[in-house]
């Protein structure tokens, strides 16, 4: 390799290692919430092998064993704010290298949001981790957890999702003095998109309503004309928080051959809220969620091409336009 050669690729390594640098601790700014993670003094910490949430919902989490606790009686994760108290079993795992780590996985729920399923019940807020030992001997001791080391991803699923059930982002996050936590965020107002079928002559919407600020019968759906602002009213039928319609095609062609793009949304008074599919990890919808154009006969007879389609927000969306026949065309 040539002396030229050889300098340009040391510099490109140095500014790779630079840019991962600013990456990771961007990352670490982010994910770094302004509370502290102990009250009073600082306590030892247990830097975990592993501490994730999957699926939005699913905590995960293994650290070392203390080195004088080798086989634990007992062992639990605390999560605490603001006096309140959540416990979860860990199970200590021999691994093959003789030392042990303590393991637990948990199911996360929203304490309002999620009525009715099992789990840890967590309130919004930031809730700090500890984990509390016990040996043979009855003696206890509670260690902190540090944060995990940051993870910067740009793939294409999301690291932090919603929680399906409930909306809810139960997101690891670290404390100023570099103690793991994890931050509750409770859903807001939303439409959840759950399927649309495209049938021969109709278009049906079936989604859920998320943290309704009024009873079902105050919210109306219509369909909403991009550039104008032209509404649609939409025949919504509620079953519980769950809802289904199909998508007034006709109405929306008007009988023009102009293709038009509509978005479906819900009202409730001024607040307008759009349906959105955004219960899912998935980091670019439009990309995934593809779907083919369709012809469709309405009532009249009138065939129409109609793409339904999510946008790059993952709002719910249809182009629609009438076909123009030959001999209209002439």
């Amino acid at each position: 390799m040539s002396e030229a050669l050889l300098s340009h690729a040391v510099g490109a390594v140095k500014r790779a290692r630079r840019t991962a640098g600013r990456v990771r601790r961007r990352v670490e700014r982010i994910n770094t919430v302004p509370v502290l993670g102990t009250r009073g003094q600082p306590r030892a910490a247990l830097r975990p092998v592993h501490l994730s949430v999957l699926g939005g919902r699913t905590l995960n989490i293994a650290v070392p064993c203390p080195a004088d606790h080798t086989a634990p009686d007992a062992a639990l994760l605390v999560l605490e704010h603001r006096g309140l108290r959540r416990t979860v079993a860990m199970e200590a795992e021999p691994q093959p290298d003789g030392t042990t780590l303590l393991t637990a996985t948990a199911s996360l729920r929203h304490a309002r949001h999620d009525p009715g399923l099992d789990g840890v019940r967590l309130d919004d807020g930031v809730w700090r981790l500890s984990v509390a030992v016990r040996d043979a001997s009855g003696t206890r001791r509670t260690l902190g957890v540090s944060a995990a080391e940051p993870y910067a991803a740009n793939g294409p699923t999301l690291p932090h999702p919603p929680s399906t059930t409930s909306g809810t982002v139960f997101r690891p996050v670290r404390s100023v003095d570099g103690y793991a936590m994890i931050k509750v965020s409770g859903p807001r107002e939303q439409a959840e998109l759950d399927t649309f079928d495209l049938r021969w002559d109709r278009v049906t919407v079936r989604g859920r309503l998320l943290a309704a600020r009024g009873p079902k019968d105050q919210y109306r759906a219509e369909a909403v004309r991009r550039g104008s602002g032209a509404t649609v009213p939409v025949d919504i039928t509620w079953d519980g928080d769950h809802f289904t319609f199909d998508v007034p095609l006709a109405a929306m062609a008007g009988g023009t051959r102009a293709q038009r793009v509509w978005d479906i949304q819900l009202r409730r008074g001024r607040n307008r809220i759009k349906i959105c599919r955004r219960l899912t990890d998935v980091r670019h919808p439009r990309k995934v969620f593809r779907v083919p154009f369709r012809t469709i006969a309405v009532e009249d007879g009138t065939l129409l091409r109609v793409h339904a389609h999510l946008s790059a927000t993952g709002a719910f969306a249809v182009n629609c336009t009438a076909f123009t026949t030959t001999e209209e065309s002439a």
